[in-house]
Order: structure tokens, then sequence, then C-alpha cells
């Protein structure tokens, strides 16, 4: 049994879903049939239930790479083989809106988490492309609009420099977020599946005079459509395999 997650490896679907908001996994575990908690140590919620036909898992995260990274690998250790996040990011791409939702194709690691484990050594984590295929399908029948796209993982939220949203967008990448290149880099290593689905909460200019919120109604709903998403790509991705 891991340390963080008391859990066994029977009660972790294949497909997990991680967030780092706990609230967010208990409204994930309402809308799965016959929900049971799983883990709740260190207030990192998880459960397991069923979609369709399918059992899938999810997992609370915390906020940034460095929780994340300790149960993303205690989730590898009790046999998790594809990890979905679902989370919100702050759109920096010059198209992007509000309530726009992205699938992060790579993430830029700007933590200091993903580059301890790359020591130095170049690396762009990235999805795994059978993820986001089944996400262009899904999303082409449902029609909803995806972009798809690179996202910078930081560690810092509230980042005093002004310059560093135009130094990110130079870059074309179209938005930040604080978990993605780690899960994806311990998938990448570990030869597992993963993608990351993130619902633009704000757009970030490099200052609070640039910024411009949705509020907090607008995103419960629009976070609900894109869970309900999410089912649909995992469901359909495992048929697939």
């Amino acid at each position: 049994m891991p340390i963080h997650l008391r859990a066994n490896k029977e009660d972790y679907a294949p497909v997990t879903l991680l967030v780092g908001d706990p609230a967010r996994a208990v409204r994930i575990s309402q809308m799965l049939k016959e929900s049971r908690i799983i883990s709740k140590n260190r207030g990192l919620l998880g459960y397991t239930g069923s979609y369709k036909d399918m059992q899938v898992s999810v997992q609370t995260t915390g906020m940034g790479c460095p929780s994340a990274a300790i149960v993303v690998e205690e989730l590898i250790q009790l046999g998790v083989k594809t990890f979905v996040r679902i989370g919100t990011c702050g759109g920096i791409g010059e198209h992007i809106a509000p309530l726009d939702v992205i699938a992060a194709v790579a993430a830029s690691p700007y933590d200091g988490a993903t580059r301890t484990y790359l020591n130095g050594e170049p690396h762009a984590p990235f999805a795994t492309f059978g993820l986001l295929d089944s996400a262009g399908r899904v999303a082409k029948q449902t029609n909803m609009k995806l972009i798809f796209g690179g996202v910078a993982s930081v560690d810092v939220f509230y980042n005093p420099f002004p310059d560093y949203v135009q130094k990110l967008r130079s870059k074309g990448l179209i938005a930040v977020e604080m978990e993605t290149s780690l899960i994806y880099y311990l998938a990448n290593r570990s030869g597992l599946d993963a993608a990351s689905f993130l619902l633009v909460s704000d757009i970030v200019g490099g200052g609070e005079e640039f910024t411009k919120y949705v509020s907090d109604q607008e995103l419960a709903q629009a976070m609900d459509r894109l869970i309900s998403f999410v089912f649909d790509v995992v469901h359909e991705y495992g048929g697939r395999l």
C-alpha cells in the first residue's frame, strides 16, 4: 500500500481521471454509477465507479506538479494504465476565449518537479495520440469546440513578471496550468497513456488589468459539460483498444 494513497491495486480502475480540486473529484463521483470512495488520506479524495460498461476512477492530485508527482507515481504502483487530467487553465493564445476547451498535445515543463526528473536533459512531455484522436472523434459527434495545442505547466500562479505571458505566447503556447507536464512525463517514462483536457477559466495577459474571469456558475456548468465529454472520450478510446 502506498504511503499517501491508502488503497490497494484492485481499488483503482485502469483508467483514472486526475483533478486538482477535491470538490471536483466529488462531483465526478456523483456522475459515475455505483461510486465508492477508495482514498481520502491527506484530503486526496479518490473514487471508483462506472460509466456505461466501463470502470473509471477519479483521483485528486492537489495543486501543482510536486503534489501530482506523488499521486501519479503511486497510481502507477497501483496499476493504473491511463491518466486523463480534467482541469482549468489560463488562456494566453490570441485566439483563446473564456470557457474554451483545450486538448493539450504537449506540455512545456516550466515547473521545477518535471525538470528535476529530467535532470537537465531536454524532453517535451506529450499526450497519447489515441486519446487525442478519440477526443477529436467525440468532439465532432457532439459539436464541441475543441482546441488542440501546447500548454505551459508552471509553479507560480500569481506570477509577478508582466512579460511572462508574452514570452510564453511567443513560443506558440496557448495556455498555462500547473500539472500536465508532470503527468505526461511520468506516463511517457512508463509507456502509459495520458491526456489533459483543460477548461479556460480566465484569460491571462500579464497583469490584473488584462485578466478576464468567468463567473463561478458559468465555470461549474462548463466543467460539467467537460466531464461528460471526457467520459465519452475514455469510453470511445477503451472501446478501440
